[in-house]
This record gives structure tokens, sequence and C-alpha cells, in this order.
């Protein structure tokens, strides 16, 4: 889910980077390493266990009991339940909806659609660690070809933030390898929206911006824990959100589509938690 607008720290002493326009941001531990690594596993496989499930006739909300029934035989709980109101297992956003869309029983998915599913389970324990991720999905066998080039862009977008997002380069160097793909396919990025820091917290600095910021903001550093998703739009970038707070759409009512990991800055690169252990 989205936000809108050196070696690790000594093993079990977290530590803060002050100086940062939003507030401290945590240099997190090797320990905290390895419950990141566990919440994004578990991630990840409920974006895997989702996927063959995502067929024409399925309304989103069984989608999202098949999910939230996943995520508790994990051992977790969705995150997302209880968060500002919101009562769902995940985000469900089909075609011009561009995130936050909220499952439905009279919504159902046809051939030709592509959907993102964003989950972000929780360990349920007294370390409450958050692994968020989003992926796209193609519904039936009658995808258009704008559609299926949307969704190559978008997930090479979130590849080249991936790339960027090294020890020593800046924060903005992730939205400007992000927001050149984008330009290259010529698709804009929703620029209400961005990525954002996570681990004990849901959403947490940095801020994570998916198109050239004005500030490139702080070096990155071992221990730095955030999300990169980048939403690609086929027409302009402005985005409006609809009357129920959450379902936020495209304002020409052109396609969209968003891609997201939650990776860790190392010493000598960096960990996506949330990648995937199988082929969609």
């Amino acid at each position: 889910m989205l936000l809108r607008i050196m070696q690790f720290p000594t093993k079990r002493i977290r530590k803060h980077l002050d100086g940062y326009p939003h507030g401290p941001i945590t240099l997190h531990t090797e320990d905290d390493f390895k419950f990141m690594a566990k919440i994004g596993r578990i991630a990840a496989e409920t974006l895997d266990f989702i996927a063959p499930h995502v067929r024409p006739g399925i309304s989103t909300a069984e989608l999202d009991r098949m999910i939230h029934k996943f995520m508790t035989e994990q051992g977790t709980v969705p995150a997302t339940v209880g968060y500002h109101g919101y009562q769902h297992a995940s985000c469900i956003s089909v075609n011009h909806v561009a995130v936050h869309g909220i499952p439905s029983a009279t919504k159902i998915i046809k051939n030709g659609d592509i959907i993102n599913i964003d989950v972000t389970p929780r360990l349920d324990g007294p370390d409450h660690w958050h692994g968020d991720t989003s992926r796209m999905y193609m519904v039936g066998d009658k995808i258009p070809i704008k559609a299926r080039r949307l969704i190559e862009a978008t997930e090479k977008s979130l590849a080249a933030g991936i790339t960027a997002a090294q020890p020593g380069n800046l924060l903005g160097d992730i939205g400007i390898a992000c927001g050149q793909v984008a330009k290259d396919y010529g698709y804009s990025i929703a620029t209400d929206f961005c990525g954002h820091g996570i681990g004990l917290t849901f959403h947490d600095n940095p801020e994570v911006i998916h198109v050239e910021p004005e500030d490139m903001g702080p070096t990155l550093l071992p221990g730095m824990i955030f999300t990169i998703e980048p939403i690609l739009n086929i027409g302009g970038h402005e985005v409006k959100t609809l009357a129920d707070g959450w379902t936020t759409v495209t304002r020409d009512r052109k396609l969209s589509a968003q891609a997201e990991h939650t990776v860790g800055i190392t010493e000598d690169g960096l960990v996506i938690f949330t990648e995937s252990g199988r082929a969609n």
C-alpha cells in the first residue's frame, strides 16, 4: 500500500539517521533484516497463492477472502484491516484504478482485465514486522497489446528503481531510474503517491519518489528498508480519489499499472524481501 505524498548497525541496537526533513530514518539491524526476510517471503507467497485464482468471473471480494485466509494460516494478520478504517486484507485495483481499489462482491473481473493486488501481511507477535508488495495480473487470454506493454513498462520501472537503490547512491536516484523507464515508453507516473519506509511501522521514512525529485535526498545507507512502487499511467499522471476515500482512478480513465517490492540496503547492495520464489 502506498503512502501519499557501512556495516549493519550493531546487532540489536537500532539507530536512526537524522536530518531528513520528514523525520529520522531508521537504520535497521541484522536481526531486523531476518524478520523482514520472513515476513517478506510470506507477502510474496500470498501473491503466488492467489495467482491461479485470478480468472474471469471471480469477484474481487472473493479474491480478498482467500488472501485473508491464506495470511492467517501463515500466522500473520493483514495490516490493512483496521488501517484508517480500511476493512480488507488487500487492495485490488482493476484497469483504470491506479491504487487502493476496495474489494467488492459486485466487482467481477473479466477476460481482458488487468489488475493489481497489493498485500501487507504483518507478523502476529510482539514484533509487528510488515511485508508490503504488489503485483500485476492479466485476466484471461484476451489482454490488449497496450495493456501488456503497460505492465512490461511498470515491471521494468520497478526493476530500474531497484538497480538504482545501492549503498552510496542518493534516494533521488531511484526516482530518476523509475521515471526514465516510464518516459522511454511514453507513459506518465502518478506523482500523488510514493514508496515509504517500512518495518515495525507500516508507513515510515523515507518517502520514495518515483520521478526525479526536486531534492535528491539522503545517501542510501546499509540498514535502510523501504518500498519501491511506481504507478505508470498510459495517459496523464493526474489521478482522483473517489467518494469512498480510498479508490483512486486516473482522471482520463486510461489504464494504470503498479508493481512493488520491499527492499533493504546492505553494505554491498540490497536485498529484495518480497521477491517471488516462482514464476507467475
